[in-house]
């Protein structure tokens, strides 16, 4: 384990304000009905589009949580001389917008908004906070997920 924490702001410096390539994916009806079984819940919204349709959103749509599918450049990607190599979830924040439904096309981009570092009880670490905005294929944005990393 390293005794100190490496330069902070040489680390700003060379990371923050990366933008990861975009990611599109297809929303489809099965992998909504899917996900949704996949995590127990059966509210009609995702899964019955007869019911879905009476309701205030006029169809099926996709569980909040089912943009955690989306795949993008995650931290873990961060080139291999990025110090530390023990990984903490630090948790996520997310904001919603639109409803994502079966049929549209969703791109992902992640965004580092910050670097700092923190000394911890086993030692420095340091905290990557990523943004990651969901765009529709209407250019409007469905979502943004604000997720902490732990390096240590």
């Amino acid at each position: 384990m390293p005794d100190a924490a490496p330069d902070v702001e040489s680390l700003r410096k060379r990371f923050l304000g990366q933008i990861s390539p975009p990611e599109v994916m297809e929303v489809e009806k099965g992998h909504v009905i899917a996900f949704a079984k996949a995590i127990d819940d059966p509210n009609p919204l995702w899964n019955d589009e007869a019911q879905a349709r009476q309701s205030h959103l006029g169809g099926m749509v996709a569980p909040p949580t089912f943009l955690r599918a989306a795949r993008t450049q995650r931290l873990e990607d961060l080139p291999p001389d990025f110090p530390y190599t023990r990984l903490l979830d630090g948790g996520s924040e997310w904001e919603y917008f639109e409803a994502v439904r079966p049929g549209d096309r969703i791109t992902a981009v992640n965004r580092i908004a910050d670097i700092f570092s923190r000394a911890g009880s086993l030692g420095p670490m340091i905290f990557v906070v990523s943004e990651t905005t969901y765009t529709n294929q209407f250019g409007r944005v469905a979502a943004t997920q604000k997720n902490t990393s732990i390096r240590y």
